[in-house]
């Protein structure tokens, strides 16, 4: 278990460290990589549009969902700009779901562990999109920043507690095991 632990641990510090040293490019393929999703979620859409027996109108909405995201698709591989503002949008409207959900949750039910605590985070979630919406460029570029430290941070975590565990498991090897009490 300690050389799992320990191998997420180096491979999350080399990616934070690859996301710090480029962030430009990090942004770039995370944007390849939400038009590539696009493409394939907005095929098999289409596809199950023919191919499913529901109604007309079900059939009719996963078709024009899916040519949306193929036509998102084929924008964000026209120019990178286009999909980085589509990974920004993405990420907005993102936080704003969230955050409207978890705030009319949290305030619909009384009775909810953590209430005020839900609504916080509902209300920084919806403000964070708001953000992200009005300044998309610079928000990404924040964001693949944050990413960067919080995954440097975890891939430290993780290769401190590797060790730990394997201390931990060597320590429970030499122990010695309790005989059972003489029976006479």
């Amino acid at each position: 278990m300690w050389k799992t632990t320990l191998v997420s641990g180096i491979l999350s510090l080399i990616l934070g460290i690859l996301v710090l040293a480029w962030p430009g490019s990090t942004i770039i393929v995370a944007a390849v990589l939400l038009g590539i999703y696009l493409l394939v979620s907005g095929l098999t859409q289409v596809v199950m549009a023919f191919s499913l027996h529901s109604s007309a109108g079900g059939r009719v909405l996963l078709f024009v969902s899916g040519a949306a995201s193929i036509v998102l698709a084929i924008l964000a591989f026209r120019h990178f700009a286009n999909a980085i503002w589509l990974l920004a949008i993405w990420i907005a409207v993102g936080f704003i779901f969230r955050g409207v959900a978890t705030t009319v949750s949290a305030l619909s039910d009384p009775h909810v562990h953590g209430r005020g605590w839900e609504i916080f985070f509902g209300v920084i979630s919806l403000l964070a999109g708001i953000v992200v919406l009005a300044s998309p460029l610079e928000s990404l570029a924040l964001l693949v920043m944050v990413v960067g430290i919080w995954l440097i941070v975890i891939g430290v975590f993780e290769i401190v507690s590797a060790f730990g565990i394997r201390k931990a498991s060597k320590n429970g090897e030499t122990t010695p095991q309790p005989h059972a009490p003489a029976q006479g």
